[in-house]
This record gives C-alpha cells, structure tokens and sequence, in this order.
C-alpha cells in the first residue's frame, strides 16, 4: 500500500515552494526533512495522499509506557498525517480504536481545509508495549500521548488547531481536553456518549422504547424471540460457518453457544446503530426461514464479532469500558427466560479474565462534570436514533454546544444537520480553526468517501 522510506529519500520529495511566490524566493524546506528532524519521530511510510494538493505519512513516535515515569519503558505510537500547508489549521483526529487503513481526510478537516493528525489508541496492536502492562491503558495516559504529539508537532503548524473523533475517538478528544485545555483551540466530538454513572442505564432502556416507530422496535423483538426459540437450529449453522472461517470462542468468550446469545441479544442494538427507520421493512418476520434469519443477524450483527480472531482486536476497548469508560445494559425483558449465561450482557464477558478489573467511576463522573461546567469550546454533534446518544455529554456556557443530526444513527456528522443547524455548526467550527479558513460564504460539498467511518463495538 505505501512506499517504504529507506535511506535518504528527500532528493526524490516533491518540494513545497513558498505560497507567496515572490520572485527569487527559496523555497520552504520539505516537510519530509522538517519530520525526520523531530525527537522521537520515525517515518515509516509515504503514500497516496487524500487529494492532489496533500502528502500522506504513516508515522511512529516514542511515547512513555508510563508518563509518570518518563525515563521507563517506551512504546511507538502510530500516527498519520494528511500534510496541506503550515498556513493552514491542523486537526488532531483521535480514532481511539487502530490506525484507519488509508488515508482520509475528516469532516473538519475538509471543513477548514486543514492538515491533519490522525492517531491509533496506545495499546491497539502495533501501537502497543511489549510486555503490555494494561494498568497504563487510562485515559489520562492516552491524553498525554496526545498532548506530547501536539507539542512536538505545533513547531510545524502554527496556526490554529482542533481535535475531533467519533464514537471512543469523540470521547478521547473530550478526555484530551480534560487534562490539556490549551492544546487545541476547539474540539468536535462526533456520537460521543458518557456513560458517567455506570450502573444507572434507564436512559437506554427510554431509548429503546422510543425509537423509531412501534411497529419497527416490536419486529426486531419479535426476531430476537424467534431466534432464540430456533436456537438449537442457528447454533448448528453457526457452528458450520465458524468451521469455515476458523472462528473460535473459547479463549475469551467462552464458547460458541454464549457467542449466539450475544449475537442475538445485541441485534436491536446494532440495527439503530448502523441501519435506522428506512431498513425496518427489511426485519425478516416470525414466518421467515431459519436460513433467512441466520443471514440477518450476521449481516447485521456478525457472530464473527465474538469469535477469538476479532474480539482479540478490541480488547483493549473493552478493559477501558471495564475499567473506567463504563458500558451500557439493556434489561430487554422479552427475552430474559432465554438467556443461559448471566455474564453475557456484562463487559466481562468480552475481556479475558486474567485482565479483569474492577470499575473505577471517578474518571467519567470527573469528565462529566469539567464538560458540564468548565469545558470550553466543545462542539457536540449526535444522531437522533444512535443508541450510543441515549447517554451524552451535557456542554457547559463557555461557548460549547451540542446538536443533534434528525434520523441519523452512530454516523451522524454536520453534514446530517438540519439547515440551519448546519449552518451554524460550520460557522463555529470555522471560527474555532481562524476567520482566515472562510475563503466563501458557501459551505464545502462533503466528499462522503473521505470521511471517517465510525467503527465501533458492540456494547457487551
């Protein structure tokens, strides 16, 4: 995919001449030399940028295993740039999950027309330490990794600057600011949820009555009771399909069985999430074929979500969630009589046990509440029918906000906005990044394939 840099590769660097094009004028050093002369800064590749007039690099940068023990163990944190101008803003974009595949460029990125940052989550493989000491995966250590990037970076780009993210990204660019307020000069969290009282989940259990129409919210459970009554016939299809794909289930789930009732327990859960109102036609009824049914769900669900090979990708989500982040529960009373498994709707069931750790609620009650009544400059948007929205971060007075897409689900943007919504979100993230970023008075067209894709787990 990319280019590997061996050696002296700045001779074949396209050079970046001085945008004021005064004759006589030397040209700018190329930003390719500018990064290889930072401190514990390493590049590793050079690929195709997002568009004509940009440069994509994957990047490593040193980081502590323990920031309080700066001279300890380290770790490479990946991390990618989108390269436009230094007379341009930057955006920090915090994945909070791995480094995305490609290059893109996010929603405010193209809003601003900026360069951006994009990092993968301290302890998502590759960007993990070895040995991983998992009692370093917090959110005050992952904000300081991003803290040190901007300082090392800010040198390079010394206009304005945003952070932004959705889903845990959202959330680690909230958490970002918490401890480092005077890093960025706004942030945009997309379909960010706070979970600030763990065991307090009414706001979902609200949600899920409410959503969309009745006649759609009682098909799905309708479905999840069929499935369950099929149980013995899906278990055997699903145990057909994991042969064939070398699925396993007994390293952190347990086994195959409790891998359907997961499955089926979060259907509901991921149609709001990643389908909506317009697919409830499609919600196979009780008179369906067990073929059909088990092709839903995985369509919707994928039973491969819970197999060893993929839920190993997300664990280090999941001890968050356990840890500090919280997670949601849904009582879903329709099919309790029959659940088998008594962990099933817990985090703990998707964490190996030798990781497990007790839930530690200061650190959202915290977050909560410094948004709440002194974050700053932090711009909310959510989707209407997103179930990761029934929980939400709550802005404080000092020019932040909070806007809600009609209809959208967890990829909700401020493309999705109602008009004037819209409109007015743009106009604050703008004026967050620098007047000079309004080259018109017309908003941008959004390339839809050069936003992010919200990639998130299911809750339990």
């Amino acid at each position: 995919m990319f280019t590997k840099l061996r050696g002296v590769v700045a001779a074949s660097a396209v050079a970046v001449v001085a945008a004021a094009g005064t004759a006589g004028a030397a040209p700018q050093e190329d930003i390719l030399d500018q990064l290889k002369r930072i401190p514990g800064l390493a590049v590793l590749s050079e690929g195709p940028p997002p568009t004509p007039d940009t440069r994509y690099f994957v990047l490593g940068y040193t980081q502590p295993v323990d920031h309080r023990q700066p001279g300890g163990a380290t770790f490479q944190q990946r991390f990618q740039l989108v390269h436009k101008s230094a007379a341009r803003p930057t955006v920090l974009h915090t994945t909070g999950y791995n480094l995305y595949p490609t290059s893109f460029r996010s929603e405010p990125t193209q809003l601003v027309d900026g360069n951006q940052i994009s990092t993968e989550h301290r302890f998502f493989p590759p960007s993990q330490p070895q040995p991983a000491t998992w009692d370093h995966l917090n959110i005050w250590q992952a904000a300081t990794d991003h803290h040190r990037l901007v300082a090392a970076l800010k040198p390079l780009y010394p206009k304005k600057w945003l952070a932004s993210g959705a889903s845990k990204g959202g959330m680690t660019s909230v958490y970002h600011s918490r401890f480092y307020p005077r890093d960025v000069d706004g942030v945009v969290a997309y379909v960010a949820p706070s979970d600030h009282v763990n065991d307090e989940d009414s706001a979902y259990d609200r949600f899920f009555a409410t959503v969309g129409d009745a006649a759609c919210r009682t098909a799905l459970a309708d479905l999840q009771v069929e499935a369950f009554k099929r149980r013995p016939e899906l278990v055997a299809m699903l145990t057909e399909h994991s042969a064939k794909e070398n699925w396993t289930y007994d390293k952190i789930v347990g086994n195959l069985d409790k891998a359907f009732e997961k499955s089926i327990m979060v259907l509901s859960w991921a149609f709001w999430q990643y389908s909506g109102q317009q697919h409830c036609d499609k919600v196979p009824t009780t008179k369906a074929s067990t073929s059909q049914i088990y092709d839903y769900v995985q369509a919707n669900v994928d039973f491969g979500s819970f197999a060893d090979q993929n839920l190993i990708q997300m664990v280090p989500y999941y001890f968050q969630a356990m840890s500090e982040l919280g997670w949601p529960r849904q009582k879903q009373a329709h099919i309790s009589g029959y659940l088998k498994y008594p962990d099933s709707s817990t985090i703990y069931s998707n964490v190996p046990k030798e990781l497990h750790r007790p839930h530690r609620p200061m650190a959202m009650l915290d977050v909560h509440n410094w948004v709440r009544t002194q974050g700053q400059r932090i711009l909310f948007i959510n989707g209407q029918n997103d179930p990761w929205g029934a929980e939400r971060f709550t802005p404080s007075p000092h020019d932040s906000h909070s806007f809600t897409a009609p209809g959208s689900n967890h990829g909700a943007k401020i493309a999705a906005l109602s008009g004037a919504d819209r409109t007015a979100a743009t106009d604050i993230l703008r004026r967050w990044a620098g007047s000079d970023v309004r080259l018109d008075g017309a908003a941008p067209v959004i390339d839809p394939s050069q936003l992010d894709v919200v990639r998130t787990p299911f809750p339990f």
